[in-house]
Protein backbone atom coordinates (compact mmCIF):
# COMPACT_ATOMS: atom_id res chain seq x y z
CA UNK A 1 0.00 0.00 0.00
CA UNK A 2 2.83 2.50 0.56
CA UNK A 3 4.53 1.23 -2.50
CA UNK A 4 1.37 2.42 -4.36
CA UNK A 5 1.07 5.29 -2.27
CA UNK A 6 4.51 6.09 -3.51
CA UNK A 7 4.32 5.10 -6.47
CA UNK A 8 1.16 7.82 -7.24
CA UNK A 9 3.25 10.39 -5.30
CA UNK A 10 5.94 9.99 -8.06
CA UNK A 11 3.32 10.11 -10.78
CA UNK A 12 1.77 12.94 -9.65
CA UNK A 13 5.35 14.72 -9.14
CA UNK A 14 6.54 13.65 -12.37
CA UNK A 15 2.47 14.94 -13.97
CA UNK A 16 3.04 17.92 -11.82
CA UNK A 17 6.52 18.58 -13.19
CA UNK A 18 5.24 17.60 -17.00
CA UNK A 19 2.83 20.50 -16.18
CA UNK A 20 5.29 22.86 -14.84
CA UNK A 21 7.11 22.30 -17.87
CA UNK A 22 4.06 23.00 -20.17
CA UNK A 23 2.83 25.90 -18.11
CA UNK A 24 6.75 27.69 -18.51
CA UNK A 25 6.78 26.72 -22.22
CA UNK A 26 3.61 28.79 -22.72
CA UNK A 27 4.51 31.54 -20.43
CA UNK A 28 7.93 31.63 -22.33
CA UNK A 29 6.10 31.52 -25.47
CA UNK A 30 3.33 34.64 -24.30
CA UNK A 31 6.52 36.30 -22.80
CA UNK A 32 8.30 36.09 -26.41
CA UNK A 33 4.87 37.40 -27.88
CA UNK A 34 4.37 39.87 -25.65
CA UNK A 35 7.87 41.14 -25.96
CA UNK A 36 7.67 40.63 -29.94
CA UNK A 37 4.61 42.82 -29.94
CA UNK A 38 6.33 45.76 -27.70
CA UNK A 39 8.84 45.78 -29.77
CA UNK A 40 6.97 46.67 -32.77
CA UNK A 41 5.03 48.92 -30.87
CA UNK A 42 8.15 50.54 -30.00
CA UNK A 43 9.24 50.88 -33.49
CA UNK A 44 6.11 51.89 -34.73
CA UNK A 45 6.19 54.53 -32.19
CA UNK A 46 10.26 55.29 -32.94
CA UNK A 47 9.55 55.66 -37.01
CA UNK A 48 6.41 57.67 -36.08
CA UNK A 49 9.36 60.38 -33.61
CA UNK A 50 11.37 60.64 -36.52
CA UNK A 51 9.11 61.18 -39.17
CA UNK A 52 8.19 64.19 -37.06
CA UNK A 53 11.60 65.11 -36.12
CA UNK A 54 12.20 64.98 -39.39
CA UNK A 55 9.25 67.06 -40.43
CA UNK A 56 9.78 69.69 -37.64
CA UNK A 57 13.73 69.76 -39.03
CA UNK A 58 12.07 70.53 -42.54
CA UNK A 59 9.65 73.21 -41.38
CA UNK A 60 12.73 74.66 -39.77
CA UNK A 61 14.81 74.36 -42.05
CA UNK A 62 11.84 75.77 -45.03
CA UNK A 63 11.28 79.00 -42.32
CA UNK A 64 15.18 79.34 -42.03
CA UNK A 65 15.51 79.66 -45.76
CA UNK A 66 12.68 82.39 -46.10
CA UNK A 67 14.01 84.43 -42.96
CA UNK A 68 17.38 84.43 -45.13
CA UNK A 69 15.83 85.03 -48.53
CA UNK A 70 13.47 87.86 -46.61
CA UNK A 71 17.05 88.93 -45.22
CA UNK A 72 19.08 89.02 -48.71
CA UNK A 73 16.02 90.70 -50.92
CA UNK A 74 15.60 93.39 -48.22
CA UNK A 75 19.41 93.62 -48.51
CA UNK A 76 19.65 93.72 -52.28
CA UNK A 77 16.34 96.63 -52.34
CA UNK A 78 18.69 98.68 -49.60
CA UNK A 79 22.03 98.06 -52.14
CA UNK A 80 19.67 99.41 -54.90
CA UNK A 81 18.20 102.26 -53.26
CA UNK A 82 21.46 102.86 -51.94
CA UNK A 83 22.72 103.42 -55.99
CA UNK A 84 20.05 104.95 -57.10
CA UNK A 85 20.74 107.55 -54.82
CA UNK A 86 24.78 107.32 -55.69
CA UNK A 87 24.22 107.52 -59.41
CA UNK A 88 21.62 110.37 -58.76
CA UNK A 89 23.96 111.83 -56.86
CA UNK A 90 26.83 111.43 -59.53
CA UNK A 91 24.07 112.79 -62.16
CA UNK A 92 23.63 116.17 -60.73
CA UNK A 93 27.15 116.93 -60.02
CA UNK A 94 28.05 116.19 -63.75
CA UNK A 95 25.29 118.65 -64.75
CA UNK A 96 26.44 121.06 -62.21
CA UNK A 97 30.04 120.58 -64.10
CA UNK A 98 28.77 120.34 -67.21
CA UNK A 99 26.66 122.86 -67.17
CA UNK A 100 29.66 125.20 -65.25
CA UNK A 101 31.54 124.46 -68.13
CA UNK A 102 28.97 125.80 -70.80
CA UNK A 103 28.63 128.49 -69.18
CA UNK A 104 32.53 129.36 -69.11
CA UNK A 105 32.63 128.30 -72.75
CA UNK A 106 29.26 130.71 -73.49
CA UNK A 107 31.43 133.71 -71.63
CA UNK A 108 34.87 132.73 -73.53
CA UNK A 109 33.19 132.47 -76.92
CA UNK A 110 30.97 135.96 -75.79
CA UNK A 111 34.57 137.54 -74.98
CA UNK A 112 35.77 136.56 -78.26
CA UNK A 113 32.27 138.16 -79.61
CA UNK A 114 32.62 141.20 -78.03
CA UNK A 115 36.38 141.69 -78.69
CA UNK A 116 35.89 141.37 -83.06
CA UNK A 117 33.03 143.67 -82.17
CA UNK A 118 35.19 145.88 -80.96
CA UNK A 119 37.96 145.34 -83.56
CA UNK A 120 35.58 145.18 -86.12
CA UNK A 121 33.97 148.72 -84.99
CA UNK A 122 37.21 150.14 -84.56
CA UNK A 123 37.79 149.00 -88.31
CA UNK A 124 34.71 150.76 -89.45
CA UNK A 125 35.22 154.01 -87.39
CA UNK A 126 39.00 153.84 -88.98
CA UNK A 127 37.54 153.40 -92.69
CA UNK A 128 34.79 156.29 -91.95
CA UNK A 129 38.02 158.88 -90.80
CA UNK A 130 39.72 157.65 -93.56
CA UNK A 131 36.48 158.14 -96.40
CA UNK A 132 36.12 161.31 -94.30
CA UNK A 133 39.56 162.45 -94.88
CA UNK A 134 39.68 161.23 -98.84
CA UNK A 135 36.01 163.09 -99.53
Amino acid sequence: HEREHDREISELITKHEEEMEKVRAELNKEQQHLLDELCQQMAVAHKAEIEEAQLQSQTLHTLELEALRLSLNNMHTSQLELMQSNLRKEKETALVELREMLNDKRAQEVAILQSRHQLEREKIKEQSLKEKEDL
